[in-house]
């Protein structure tokens, strides 16, 4: 297995989660120096400092059985023997902000605590990436409501430098057609782009419909990422779990 590490490239988006849990969003960050992660109400993303024995053994050493970690590397991902591999897909890293989104009558909302069910519920039926109870505390998410539902959402994940992620773009089966997420990937960007920040976003490479959607709104692929998502085949790889005092 090859030594591939964060020294290897030095720009902050080709390990977009190790530059936002060793940056800006460091105070979130669980772990140590060989690999790092989300809480796990949060996000699943993960990051670990190379892809040595010893940093996934660091990676391992929290999980349970149950849970996942999400990695996004440059090149493929090849855990070590106690690991199994749940996804590994390709995936676009677009860059820009939209523009030339045409206006729209719906009134964006701001998504806050009381609207966290809405939104895993949306998240549940549309499937824009992972969300968790704790996802929008991770920066501005916006909505449009039709006739007092959550229709629409989008909002701000990882912060690696003065880049920031635009997460969660979706809208509910019922009401497409009408523009919305449009509208609000347009809107996240704009506020992204008024803090002197750089908006991005991740797809998959399959996904065309929503890659030539980005792209006429004004952004291109910056670069092609593996996202992996792992977990634990047994507790062998760092041995039963530490017993409390």
């Amino acid at each position: 297995m090859s030594n591939i590490g964060i020294a290897s490239s030095a720009h902050v988006l080709d390990h977009p989660i190790w530059s936002a849990l060793n940056g800006t969003q460091k105070a979130l960050a669980e772990g140590g120096v060989l690999a790092r992660r989300y809480p796990v109400d949060v996000a699943p993303f993960a990051a670990l400092r190379d892809n040595s024995a010893e940093c996934f053994t660091a990676l391992a050493r929290p999980m349970t059985l149950g849970d996942r970690a999400a990695l996004c590397t440059i090149e493929p991902v090849e855990p070590p023997e106690g690991f199994e591999v749940l996804m590994a897909r390709k995936g676009d890293q677009m860059i820009g902000v939209p523009a030339d989104i045409p206006a729209n009558s719906a009134e964006i909302v701001e998504l806050g605590e009381e609207d966290v069910a809405a939104m895993m519920e949306l998240a549940d039926l549309t499937k824009p990436g992972p969300f968790n109870t704790r996802t929008h505390s991770l920066g501005t998410f916006l909505g449009i409501r039709v006739a007092g539902r959550l229709a629409a959402m989008a909002g701000e994940r990882m912060r690696p430098g003065r880049y920031t992620e635009i997460t969660a773009v979706c809208t509910h089966p019922d009401h497409r057609g009408h523009g919305y997420a449009q509208v609000l990937l347009g809107e996240v960007a704009r506020r992204i782009h008024g803090r002197d920040e750089i908006p991005f976003l991740h797809v998959f490479s399959d996904n065309h419909a929503a890659i030539g959607l980005y792209r006429r709104l004004g952004m291109h692929t910056r670069r092609q990422l593996h996202f992996t998502a792992l977990g634990l085949a047994s507790r062998s790889i760092v041995g039963p779990p530490r017993q409390g005092r």
